[in-house]
């Protein structure tokens, strides 16, 4: 089946951020002149998706409100102005897709906005974007799922290689098999497993395509360590009875907007690149005394 739907997890409170986040979605934090979230809703766009389902708490109303049609009055002051390029603008943001927004309900931890997903999705395949991290990449991190869902017709897991140690306790890790350059069989994902334990160093961020066979799997799925229950956890039971691949990403640079320091180094990265203040962007750079 072709890909239309994807699912993107953003009810998380944001703590790290605080307080910042205690009434803006973390999800909406801006990269130069876009919130994270609509990085991830173009990518998916652009690979084919037609329907976001974004997963929401109760403070994450400006997220509805930034994809749905621009306000009359916005748009008489930016007519008034002869502002017909921000127009344009803001108008396609609500163009991009269709959007039905579910609100998070059940127990704390990654697993759970999955399975809040399960009566929208439907008894189809599905791409999983976070909210708050993205990769850049030529095809995109999104279409290079999609393509090897399309050829191997599996379950498919976002792969980064890192040789960083501390990473060993921020994600999951494959153990299995390469079968063809950059495409691995996996045999488990260990979530977490802590420096010098990980049993390859490609780490699992950002993304997946997740078949319907994970919902028997979430809806009896046992929770893990501190009683969180995790998408990847369930992830491992479902490649001890189905085929799982995990994709290495070609031509990408993976951005985690979800710490301070990470955001920081995404948005200076991002703004030395943004066309519009790049240049002057640069120049002020080399002039802190740093």
């Amino acid at each position: 089946m072709k890909i239309t739907k994807a699912v993107i997890p953003a009810a998380g409170f944001g703590t790290r951020f605080l307080p910042q986040t205690k009434a803006m979605p973390k999800e909406m934090l801006p990269i130069v002149d876009k919130p994270v979230i609509q990085y991830v809703v173009e990518e998916a766009v652009e690979a084919g998706v037609q329907d976001i389902i974004i997963v929401t708490g109760s403070n994450k109303r400006a997220i509805e409100d930034h994809f749905d049609a621009p306000d009359e009055d916005l748009l008489k002051n930016l007519q008034e102005g002869k502002k017909e390029d921000r127009i344009t603008e803001v108008k396609k943001i609500s163009e991009l897709a269709n959007f039905v927004y579910v609100r998070q309900k059940g127990p704390y931890g990654n697993a759970t906005p999955i399975k809040c997903a399960e009566h929208v999705v439907e008894n189809e395949p599905f791409l999983v974007l976070w909210g708050d991290d993205f990769v850049v990449a030529k095809p995109s991190r999104a279409q290079q799922l999609i393509d090897a869902y399309d050829k191997y017709q599996a379950t498919i897991l976002c792969g980064i290689k890192t040789d960083d140690p501390e990473d060993a306790n921020r994600y999951g890790f494959v153990e299995g098999e390469e079968v063809e350059k950059g495409i691995w069989k996996v045999r488990r994902l260990i979530e977490k497993p802590g420096p010098g334990k990980a049993p390859s160093n490609l780490a699992i961020v950002s993304g997946y395509v997740l078949t319907p066979d994970i919902f028997p799997i979430l809806n009896s799925q046992k929770p893990g360590k501190g009683g969180e229950y995790y998408l990847p956890e369930a992830i491992d039971l479902l490649a001890q009875h189905k085929p799982v691949y995990a994709v290495e990403i070609q031509n990408g640079k993976y951005y985690d907007t979800g710490n301070k320091l990470a955001y920081l180094k995404t948005v200076v990265e991002m703004a030395l690149q943004h066309p519009n203040i790049n240049g002057e962007f640069k120049k002020f750079l080399k002039k802190l005394p740093l």
